[in-house]
C-alpha cells in the first residue's frame, strides 16, 4: 500500500474548523471521490482510499451527486 503525505498550514484549519482526523478524512474522501470520477477506480478500492464501507462511500457518492451507474451515449 502506497502513502502519501502532504501539509495543510494551520490557517486552513483553524479557517474551517477542523481538526486532524476530520482534515484527515476529509483528502481522503477527495482523494478517493477523484479517483472514481476521474480515472475509473472501483468503489471497492475508493472505498478503502476514503476509509468507509462500499455502502458509505455510494452513499457519500450521492451526497455529492455522482451516479454509480455509467452510461455511454451512442
Amino acid at each position: 500500500m502506497c502513502q502519501i503525505a502532504f501539509s495543510i498550514p494551520d490557517e486552513v484549519l483553524f479557517e474551517t474548523k477542523m481538526n486532524y482526523e476530520q482534515a484527515k478524512q476529509f483528502a481522503r474522501q477527495a482523494v478517493a471521490l477523484g479517483y472514481y470520477t476521474q480515472s475509473g477506480v472501483s468503489i471497492g478500492y475508493c472505498s478503502q482510499i476514503a476509509g468507509m464501507t462500499e455502502e458509505e462511500f455510494i452513499k457519500y457518492l450521492g451526497q455529492n451527486h455522482i451516479s454509480i451507474f455509467h452510461y455511454d451515449s451512442l
